[in-house]
């Protein structure tokens, strides 16, 4: 596989994305917390992908955490450019309101809910903790995996995993609220928030 990839093989290729769109996407959300950021990402991490075939090396196993590290730069990317965005918003005039004639089934707000607590957790971490928990954790990459997706040694991704572990663990138990300090609907979501950070400190089974 890799040999063909490097060589340009569109067949081949395409196996590759075939094998491996569903985890660029669901690296890509965990890393944006949007769906349509994430599909951007994941476009542009295939075509990024194809564009530097060439640096494949065609010795070694799956292209996997080569893909979900070009996901990475790009997810940063997006990102970035959100944070440019907003800034200007931020200085430019209130548009009117417009009305949301939206018609969300249940299903998807509670997926959208769960989305923003997960990345709402994620935040809770520096950028470089944050991609080595979604890729060792949420993509399900070994040390070496990792290591390889983001071009840095081992020992690098066993350190920042375990900072991030260890950061995300004071964020799930976090301080016992004071009386009458939060309203109960924020507290409710503080909890959650504080469940979904708990999805990361799951032991290393591999």
């Amino acid at each position: 596989m890799r040999a063909r990839v490097r060589a340009g093989d569109r067949a081949a290729f395409a196996d590759l994305y075939d094998q491996n769109a569903r985890a660029v996407y669901n690296h890509a959300l965990r890393l944006t917390g949007n769906w349509s950021d994430a599909e951007e990402v994941m476009s542009e991490a295939f075509l990024g992908a194809w564009r530097t075939r060439g640096t494949v090396d065609p010795e070694g196993g799956s292209l996997t955490p080569w893909l979900l590290g070009i996901a990475t730069h790009k997810a940063h990317n997006v990102n970035r450019g959100l944070r440019r965005r907003l800034a200007f918003l931020t200085r430019s005039p209130e548009p009117r309101p417009v009305e949301d004639f939206a018609n969300e089934t249940a299903g998807r707000i509670d997926d959208a809910r769960r989305l923003a607590l997960i990345h709402g957790a994620l935040r809770q971490l520096g950028r470089s903790d944050r991609e080595v928990i979604a890729l060792c954790v949420g993509a399900g990459l070994d040390y070496q995996q990792a290591a390889e997706a983001l071009g840095i040694p081992v020992g690098t991704v066993r350190s920042r995993l375990s900072r991030a572990r260890t950061r995300l663990a004071r964020y799930s138990s976090g301080p016992t609220p004071q009386k009458n300090a939060e309203p109960r609907g924020r507290r409710g979501e503080q909890k959650s928030e504080a469940a979904i950070a708990a999805l990361f400190l799951q032991e290393e089974t591999r």
